[in-house]
């Protein structure tokens, strides 16, 4: 267990370093996720996030991501979704604008378990259409791979129920499609995640974290400093 950390800590600080970070941000999120299955084989992804903007002032950022998943088998799933996002772009000396981005999502989720951890690999790809302010809006295609760790500091049985939890993940962001129209670089950003969370029941997480986001621009590179909670539901 002690080398699987010791790796999983070295890939989220070599991807964090891919590129020098130059503007520095802080921020929080809020994040509420739901699962719902309805038979063996169909089930309901959806998820909300609120995001600041830097220093806690006001709103940016809105996602609204629902997804219909279809189970393989206990371990895998496939997901196909759609997100809306409205970003509230504040600058200074000039007025407040308000761009739209939607996605078209296409997902897979393989979980399994290693020597009691449990283990969830995602897989995404978007297709991105993207508003710009004072340019042409833009189509364009983003790879993401996630890898996510929960580690009961107290289990109770073969089956984790309830308890303290802790949380460690990291995905990965990157451009394969029309990337010139972007920042003009395939590395997008990089998110590094630790939590602790106490799960309530089979059905209910919550937890709270720290993220740091490195983000390649196309002129200046941001390293933002985030507070995180989020809240799981199942059913």
């Amino acid at each position: 267990m002690r080398f699987y950390f010791s790796l999983l800590l070295l890939l989220c600080l070599n991807l964090a370093a891919v590129v020098a970070q130059t503007a520095k941000q802080n921020s929080g999120w809020l994040f509420l996720m739901n699962t719902t299955r309805f038979n063996d084989k169909w089930g309901m992804h959806f998820d909300v996030q609120f995001r600041t903007q830097d220093n806690w002032d006001g709103l940016r950022h809105i996602l609204i991501r629902p997804g219909l998943t279809y189970y393989l088998n206990g371990k895998s799933d496939l997901t196909l979704g759609y997100l809306y996002t409205p970003t509230f772009v504040k600058t200074a000396g000039q007025p407040d604008v308000t761009l739209t981005e939607h996605r078209i999502w296409e997902q897979y989720i393989y979980k399994h378990k290693l020597r009691g951890v449990n283990l969830s690999h995602r897989l995404r790809l978007e297709q991105r259409f993207v508003e710009r302010n004072g340019a042409d809006d833009v189509f364009a295609q983003r790879f993401r791979y996630f890898i996510r760790a929960l580690v009961p500091l107290i289990r109770e049985g073969e089956l984790f129920e309830k308890g303290v939890f802790v949380a460690l993940q990291n995905e990965l962001f990157l451009n394969v499609h029309h990337k010139d129209d972007l920042n003009g670089h395939v590395f997008d950003q990089n998110r590094a995640y630790g939590a602790i969370g106490y799960r309530l029941s089979k059905a209910f997480d919550i937890e709270a974290g720290y993220m740091n986001q490195a983000v390649k621009g196309a002129l200046n590179n941001t390293s933002n400093n985030i507070v995180q909670l989020a809240v799981y539901t199942r059913f």
